[in-house]
């Protein structure tokens, strides 16, 4: 039986711990992963004008939001069995619709400034 107080086992904390190295090798591949899509998106902005950078901003949230939506039903489905790969989807996904959300809230605060400006 293997519960808490097996916890103190060599067996246990060498198993904790090969735990916790597969998540910090998975967390460094995915920022990997991530790295090289910033600089291909770098150069767009300032051709393309903040009209598209916007756009393209909100499109990826989109995507991470879909990905994120599409891996936790396939959770559910019984289809991805790995939940920290769930897990980190949907923290992303909340993280970048905080951002945009942030974003949208210091757009309208300037909007509203210069509505405010005497001509």
């Amino acid at each position: 039986m293997s519960g808490i107080g097996s916890i103190g086992n060599a067996g246990s904390v060498a198993q904790i711990l090969a735990l916790r190295q597969q998540i910090v090798d998975r967390s460094q591949l995915l920022q990997q992963l991530q790295a090289p899509a910033a600089p291909t998106e770098t150069p767009a902005t300032p051709a393309g004008g903040f009209g598209q950078a916007l756009q393209g901003a909100l499109q990826q949230v989109s995507e991470v939001q879909n990905k994120s939506s599409t891996l936790t039903e396939a959770y559910e489905k019984g289809e991805v069995t790995d939940i920290a790969k769930v897990m980190l989807a949907r923290q992303e996904a909340g993280i970048a619709f905080e951002a945009t959300l942030q974003v949208r809230n210091r757009l309208l605060s300037a909007y509203s400034e210069i509505m405010r400006m005497g001509v």
